[in-house]
């Protein structure tokens, strides 16, 4: 019985540890819809323009990742471009030349945006 309460308390402590590490990664997704499609364009945020979304992450350069990863686009007849904005632990996170948009490192960039019909 002791043995297991140990083992037991080993692993909340593991996962509390493991929790306790991960960060807060916001990130600030900004659309501009193709004409007429604002409504289906924005529903990603609730009807907005902008919204933030917070992601797990374990380092600022993990946050980075996924916000590069955020700028993908499927719905090129709906939405024209995004802005990816991140933050770390409140502390702002910066693309490859130091800029705020994450986009601007996203390499499908250019066959994912600006494609309206």
């Amino acid at each position: 019985m002791k043995a297991t309460l140990l083992s037991l308390s080993a692993l909340i402590l593991a996962i509390s540890a493991t929790t306790a590490m991960a960060g807060n990664c916001d990130v600030k997704y900004t659309r501009t819809a193709c004409p007429g499609q604002e409504a289906a364009s924005f529903k990603k945020c609730d009807g907005k323009v902008s919204c933030i979304k917070v992601v797990p992450a374990d380092s600022e350069q993990s946050c980075r990742v996924k916000a590069v990863a955020a700028c993908a686009n499927d719905r090129v007849d709906i939405t024209k471009s995004k802005v990816i904005n991140a933050t770390y632990d409140g502390k702002p996170v910066l693309n490859k030349a130091g800029g705020p948009d994450h986009c601007k490192d996203y390499a499908a960039r250019s066959e994912e945006f600006d494609q309206c019909s």
